[in-house]
């Protein structure tokens, strides 16, 4: 038996009045995953728990069956190795966007969402070294980068300097506690980032940029930081084969950090834009050879954080157009699939919420539900009730076969 697991990222949503007060889930026309949804079992899932925001970062650990309450250090360990970084147990890495700063001020916290990458910005980025610290920076995708501090003496017990939003100035770094290793690390970066604003100011790139009429990227904001942890191995752990098909930085890194394999596709972007045909017969393929295959998309996420709900419920159509293909009547081999968001992202918020994800199992034999269509409070009515993310793994086994009796 095989197990696609297709999370959307941000999927869950609220009613909207410009949707006939209905969620964006509820309103787009998705056939395919209302015939799963027909053919499975159906319910709503606390990722972390009720009442309780999850990350993406802490998120995808849950739903892998990995306590982020023992594991979890921060963001910027996933997003490091996401963009490819060869991470080191006792590394303090971050994440990092590019962002615009005018005047001492925060215009643009993405410098525009930059679509080119950021390749050649970084490059003008590497060699530094401050305090015996070895400053290491890669670029992800759009506006993302990440960078590790590698050397003795530092703290993940860090604040950053990203205010979250903008027409602010950048926050100062703080150590979160009184120790030397905290100091240094503020000083560290307070370091970096002025030299980097000093070179990216000077950077032909940004020069070509302001020309076009675009935003420069000319300032780094720094968060998330975390000390590498060592991560159980999913494959091991589960006894799966594992493969992830991403374009998320984060997304890969989590996935690399577990063990498991990564595809690499310049199209898959981890954006709105991304060639959702090409990831999803990427996953089919993958599944000829893995017993497990992690599918990502990003763009759902993307867009409840614009307020956009109808573009959010028309990129929802697009991927449950590239869903027929897993079908029992096109699909003939055994096959569990499981689709679930991380987290919900309600376009009244515009960021993510405490709101209950909905979550469809089907395979060839599993008890089905009376319910008919996958969304919001269509799946409140399902057979798998109100779960934890930290058992959908468990579930998820059962369904291949995999799980061992407890007692006699």
């Amino acid at each position: 038996m095989k197990l696609l697991f297709i999370i959307l990222d941000g999927v869950g949503d609220r009613p909207s009045l410009e949707l006939d007060g209905k969620t964006p889930l509820e309103y787009a026309n998705t056939p395919n995953l209302d015939v799963l949804a027909k053919q499975g079992l159906t319910g709503i899932m606390d990722v972390i728990s009720p009442g309780v925001t999850p990350g993406s970062d802490t998120a995808h650990l849950a739903l892998f069956g990995v306590d982020p309450f023992k594991y979890y250090t921060g963001r910027g360990p996933f997003e490091a190795a996401g963009v490819g970084l060869q991470i080191k147990e006792g590394d303090v890495a971050f994440r990092v966007n590019f962002a615009t700063l005018e005047n001492g001020i925060i215009t643009d916290r993405r410098a525009g969402r930059i679509k080119e990458r950021t390749y050649d910005l970084v490059e003008s980025l590497k060699g530094m070294e401050f305090e015996g610290v070895e400053v290491i920076v890669a670029d992800g995708t759009e506006h993302r980068a990440a960078t590790i501090l590698r050397g003795e003496g530092l703290s993940d017990k860090v604040k950053g300097n990203d205010p979250k939003i903008e027409g602010k100035e950048p926050y100062a770094f703080k150590a979160l506690d009184n120790s030397p290793e905290g100091q240094k690390t503020v000083r560290v970066l307070n370091a970096f980032t002025n030299k980097a604003h000093d070179i990216l100011q000077q950077s032909e790139i940004n020069k070509e940029r302001e020309e076009k009429g675009l935003v420069p990227a000319n300032y780094l904001l720094i968060r998330g930081a975390g000390k590498v942890p060592k991560l159980p191995n999913f494959e091991k752990e589960y006894g799966l084969k594992t493969v992830c098909v991403a374009g998320g930085g984060l997304y890969k890194g989590v996935a690399r950090m577990l063990g498991m394999d990564i595809i690499e596709k310049h199209e898959l972007t981890g954006g709105v834009d991304t060639n959702l045909q090409i990831k999803f017969e990427t996953a089919y393929e993958m599944l000829k050879n893995y017993s497990f295959v992690f599918t990502h998309v990003k763009g759902t996420d993307n867009l409840g954080h614009d307020g956009d709900a109808k573009g959010k419920a028309e990129f929802i159509e697009k991927i449950d157009k590239e869903l027929s293909r897993f079908l029992p009547e096109n699909y003939k081999d055994k096959l569990v699939i499981a689709v679930c968001g991380d987290h919900s992202t309600p376009c009244s918020f515009k960021d993510h919420s405490a709101d209950p994800v909905p979550v469809m199992i089907t395979s060839s034999d599993c008890l089905k539900d009376e319910v008919q269509s996958f969304g919001e409070r269509a799946c409140y009515k399902g057979g798998l009730g109100r779960i934890l993310g930290k058992n959908l793994m468990g579930i998820l086994l059962n369904e291949l076969r995999l799980v061992e009796k407890f007692g006699a």
